[in-house]
Parts: C-alpha cells; structure tokens; sequence
C-alpha cells in the first residue's frame, strides 16, 4: 500500500488558501455593506434635515405671505378712510363759521354797523379756516399773465391799463383758488395787450 502524500510543510494547503480568500472578501463585503448602511443612514439624516428646513422655510413663506396681506389690506383701509375723512380737518374750522352766521341771523333788530362788524369777524374765521387747509386765494392784479393761474376773461391796450406793462393783470374779475399748489379755480382777469 502506498503512503498518502504528503504536502509540503512550508507550502499551504489549498483550501485553506481558499478559505482565507473568502473570509478577505466576505470582511470586505462586510465593511462595504456597513459602509453602504452608514452611507445609506447619512444621507437619510440628511434627507430628513433637508425635509425638516425645507417645511420651516415653507411655514416663514406663509407667514409672510399672510403678513403681506394684512399690511395691504391695513393700508386699503387707511386709503379708505383718508378719502372719506381727508376734510375732517378742514370741516372742523369751518364749524365755527357756520356758528356765526346762524347766530347773526338769529339777531332781530341789528343796526348796519353792528352787522357789518358780525360779517367781518366771520369772514376773518373763514379766512383763518382756509389758512389752516391751505386754500389760498390768487389776486394777481399787477403780475404777469400766468394761464397756469388766470384766465383772461378781456383784454385792454396797454396804453389805457394806467400804466401796467403789457401782458401783465390789469384788474380782477374773480378771485381764483388754489390748495397748496393746485389751481382749484382761476382767477378770471382783463389783461394789457401790447
């Protein structure tokens, strides 16, 4: 009978060779699943980190959306109530005027002086009343023609004016109006031709 071979002592066997390639791809396998799992984990933490700012940023939208317009409806009603109030002020001074003419009226026997000095005090807080809403009249005897501000109603040679230059006020017919800057009636005036 013949004896079993034997390897030799310094070579290794076979299967154990095999055995150990196995086990370096299975630890390998192992590490990259592991990782992969990790990697796998990372980026679901940061999926739920990008979901959890991404729901806090659409919250801060609709918030501000909503703030948006609550201010515009703050505003439409502010607008509101400046065109149905803007004269508020206006009609405040105008109140003791209307005081004074009921009052005037409501004396029996009042001599012509005595009227006259009632009408000139009321036209004096009708003036102080148009002061304080900024209606000014335009009295432009004097000045230059301005269509801006006048509107000539005739004109007379320069020579007959009484010496006021040409295309210049001669007289005013009617006092014109205006609130701040605005014409809110023209004065109507006879003009010096040239």
């Amino acid at each position: 009978m013949s004896a079993p071979e034997q390897e030799p002592v310094g070579a290794p066997a076979e299967p154990a060779q095999g055995g150990q390639a196995a086990q370096g791809r299975t630890a390998a396998a192992d590490e990259t699943a592991a990782l992969g799992s990790a990697s796998v984990a990372d980026v679901e933490a940061e999926l739920q980190a990008a979901l959890a700012k991404a729901s806090e940023n659409y919250e801060l939208y609709l918030r501000a959306v909503a703030e948006a317009e609550n201010t515009r409806r703050r505003a439409q009603e502010d607008i509101a109530k400046a065109h149905k109030y803007g004269i508020e002020s206006f009609a405040e001074a105008l109140v003791p005027v209307v005081d004074s003419l009921e009052k005037a009226l409501q004396v029996q026997n009042a001599s012509q002086e005595t009227m006259r000095e009632g009408v000139e005090l009321t036209l004096r807080q009708l003036r102080a009343a148009f002061e304080k809403g900024r209606l000014a009249e335009i009295d432009p005897v004097g000045q230059k023609f301005d269509p801006h501000y006048h509107q000539a109603i005739s004109m007379v040679p320069a020579a007959a004016a009484g010496g006021v230059p040409a295309n210049h006020v001669v007289s005013v017919l009617q006092k014109g109006w205006r609130i701040a800057d605005r014409v809110l009636r023209p004065a109507l005036v006879t003009v010096a031709s040239a």
